[in-house]
Formats: structure tokens, sequence, C-alpha cells
């Protein structure tokens, strides 16, 4: 179970994401799809064509990497 604090945002992506995508995949799925920006406190869901799986981008505050 997860448990979020009060006025946490999900955000839920409607369109299908390619499941192979790593961080700075949804990171950019998040940008372009969703037009949100993922340094907030939120969650933001994709799931796949088949809406069998999903993958929670999140970002907790820490230094990102250098690309």
């Amino acid at each position: 179970m997860l448990s979020f604090p009060v006025g946490f945002k999900i955000f839920l992506a409607l369109e299908p994401v390619d499941m192979r995508k790593q961080f700075n995949g949804l990171w950019a799925a998040a940008t372009e799809q969703l037009r949100e920006d993922p340094n907030q406190d939120a969650v933001f869901v994709f799931a796949n064509r088949d809406r069998n799986r999903i993958k929670l981008l999140y970002w907790d505050g820490s230094p990102r990497l250098p690309h």
C-alpha cells in the first residue's frame, strides 16, 4: 500500500507509454504528454498499451545525475 500526504497530486497519462522507458524517458513523457513539471510533489502514472502494467515516476528531491 502507498500512502501520500494530504494535497499530494497523482497524474495519470491517458496515452500508453513504452515500458522500456527509464527515468529520463518518463520524465520527458511527464513534461511533454502531461504538460506538468516532474519536480513538483506528485506521482506520475504511466501504463502500457494493454493497460496491464504501470510505471510510477516520483522525484524525491535528491540531486539528479547529469545526462
